[in-house]
């Protein structure tokens, strides 16, 4: 299984001629979805979420399948009947011949004064997490997490401690596409240090090796 890094929270895992693309949204490059055979989206924030990006792998490729909470999928049902499907927590689906889990309900918390909306993440192949916008522990082993080191709504204490508690054998960042140079070397020393499992920050367009 190859995953390839794309802007900001988006990754496109491929296995046996198939693609999957997690979170093509607005940080991410404009041809970050197209050619995938199936989309997941964690929930309806722009840098997760484009419709512009969605469009263009559906009209590249018919066959095409969405996979998201309702939020999403109430935008896009009309425009492709019968190509999106609604999914939330505890749901076990196939999307492009991968096996994907369904955990988690809500965004983490940004602020008291804004409310809260939903978010999933999805484990695919029993392997990856991508947990979109929240720190979500599984409640199953994973071997890779992918990892939101910066946010609005996260300090890197909590980012450590989520490593420890999820007990990845590695991690992959994502949701960097804030995080200026200037602050890497820092976020890199600190999870290196104590996050207490093995880490890897890809660059857009670099890829890696998964173990299923």
């Amino acid at each position: 299984m190859k995953l390839i890094k794309k802007g900001h929270s988006c990754v496109r895992i491929e296995r046996d001629g198939r693609t999957l693309v997690i979170d093509p949204g607005f940080f991410s490059e404009g041809d970050a979805a197209v050619g995938a055979d199936a989309v997941l989206v964690t929930h309806e924030h722009p840098d997760h979420f484009d419709e512009g990006r969605l469009r263009a792998a559906m009209e590249a490729n018919p066959a095409a399948r969405i996979h998201t909470l309702r939020s999403v999928a109430d935008q896009l049902s009309a425009a492709f009947p019968g190509r999106v499907h609604t999914v939330g927590e505890g749901d076990t689906f196939e999307a492009a011949g991968f096996e994907v889990e369904v955990h988690g309900q809500l965004h983490a918390v940004i602020h008291p004064d804004i409310p809260r909306i939903t978010n999933v993440g999805y484990v695919v192949d029993g392997a990856v997490f991508h947990p979109g916008d929240a720190l979500t522990v599984p409640g199953r082993p994973v071997d890779t997490l992918l990892l939101p080191v910066q946010a609005p709504w996260s300090k890197v204490s909590e980012v450590i401690d989520y490593v420890r508690a999820v007990a990845p054998r590695q991690t992959l960042d994502v949701h960097d596409g804030l995080l200026s140079d200037q602050a890497r070397p820092i976020y890199d020393r600190l999870l290196g240090d104590l996050a207490e499992a093995g880490r890897s920050r890809l660059t857009p367009g670099e890829s890696v090796s998964l173990a299923r």
